[in-house]
């Protein structure tokens, strides 16, 4: 877990899922500002998969963290694995940009990216979300070694933290995608009051507004790719913090992009 605040005159963004939606990434920057000394930007997983410029947009990402290590975090999300990379398009689009050797080397960089980033002690900000076992604490998190687990698998706190998404009911219920588990207001209630946090921030689920704040204020998602997958006619959002740790959303529509469709490289007809 990485922890960050924002100094004073600086701003920090964050980013949810952008999935290969290389165009709707240069939108964000060039409405919002590009990554410097002054403005950081977080990441929170899914760059990959599914849209058809995920290599651009990883490339870039990275790119922006050698240039500036402190004005660009990345966590991970469930698409930076192998198996979702294998199934929605990213290893299929190394190959056929690049080569193999390119997706292998991407592999091994996903499962060193940290799962989660503390702002200011106040917002916990993770991909997907809470956890099985209510006595999870920020310090367990600290803990956990991703360097020894390089994969989610089906169960423990790295897939809960990728895979979990929050409901209405209280108490936990199951996944609707067959892997994780849902979370109640309850369960975020609990998790924030022992862990000094005002709220959870993920992504990992579409909203049709870009964002939306459920569990009374405590849990937040924000999703960053607008008209998903050419499909969905959902807005894209992102939120703004300054020193002051007060959170300012920002929609945005989605931009034109060349006539590629999504997981092109799934396609038997892709060069």
């Amino acid at each position: 877990m990485v922890e960050i605040g924002v100094e004073e005159r600086n701003e920090l963004t964050v980013c949810g899922d952008t999935h290969g939606q290389f165009f709707d990434l240069l939108e964000i920057f060039r409405r919002n500002g590009y990554p410097s000394d002054k403005h950081a930007y977080l990441f929170n997983g899914d760059f990959v998969d599914r849209g058809s410029w995920s290599t651009e947009i990883a490339l870039v990402l990275y790119a922006y963290k050698w240039l500036r290590p402190n004005g660009i975090f990345l966590n991970r999300g469930n698409h930076e694995t192998d198996d979702m990379n294998k199934a929605y398009g990213f290893e299929g689009e190394c190959k056929a940009k690049y080569n193999e050797r390119v997706f292998k080397v991407f592999s091994e960089s996903f499962s060193a990216l940290p799962l989660a980033t503390l702002i200011g002690e106040k917002y916990l900000v993770l991909h997907g979300g809470l956890f099985s076992d209510d006595s999870i604490s920020l310090d367990d998190i600290r803990k956990l070694n991703r360097h020894n687990q390089r994969q989610p698998g089906q169960q423990g706190l790295m897939m809960e933290m990728l895979w979990t998404d929050p409901q209405t009911a209280p108490g936990r219920g199951p996944s609707k995608r067959g892997v994780g588990l849902q979370f109640g207001p309850d369960i975020t209630k609990r998790f924030c009051e022992k862990n000094g946090l005002e709220a959870i921030i993920r992504s990992h689920e579409v909203r049709m507004g870009g964002y939306e704040v459920e569990h009374d204020g405590r849990c937040i998602t924000v999703f960053s790719a607008p008209k998903y997958c050419d499909t969905t006619e959902n807005k894209g959002a992102y939120i703004n913090l300054g020193p002051e740790l007060k959170l300012n959303y920002q929609v945005f529509e989605a931009v034109p992009h060349p006539p590629i469709k999504p997981m092109a490289s799934l396609s038997p007809s892709h060069p």
